[in-house]
């Protein structure tokens, strides 16, 4: 989205998300036309979740574009997550074919920084 375009893989990516929270496609499709902002996230688990979400959103299309970066690592300070954080993530993700990082490498990264 921050490279200026909504993809199918983009919507369908949120969509399935959005399913496993329970929220509806209209709910979804809603929040599209009239966006909401969000609620805080207080533990370090759900900022970490919602942070990896986030970066599998913009990668979903397969492409990862400098503003999506830049609006990333701004969401992620708005979480208090460290921008190299984001660059961890992002480096990890190219050693998986899916870019999936795998929960433990994940928890490894925030370690590093966070312990």
């Amino acid at each position: 989205m921050a490279d200026g375009k909504i993809n199918v893989s983009e919507v369908e990516f949120i969509q399935k998300i959005a399913k496993r929270m329970d929220i509806s496609n209209k709910e979804v499709m809603a929040l599209f036309e009239n966006p909401q902002p969000s609620k805080p996230l207080y533990s370090e688990v759900e900022r970490i979740t919602h942070f990896y979400k986030l970066i599998l959103v913009m990668n979903v299309d397969n492409e990862t574009h400098e503003k999506e970066v830049i609006a990333l690592k701004n969401f992620g300070l708005k979480m208090g997550i460290r921008p190299i954080v984001a660059d961890q993530i992002l480096k990890k993700m190219e050693c998986y074919e899916d870019k999936m990082v795998p929960a433990e490498e994940l928890l490894k990264i925030f370690k590093i920084y966070y312990n």
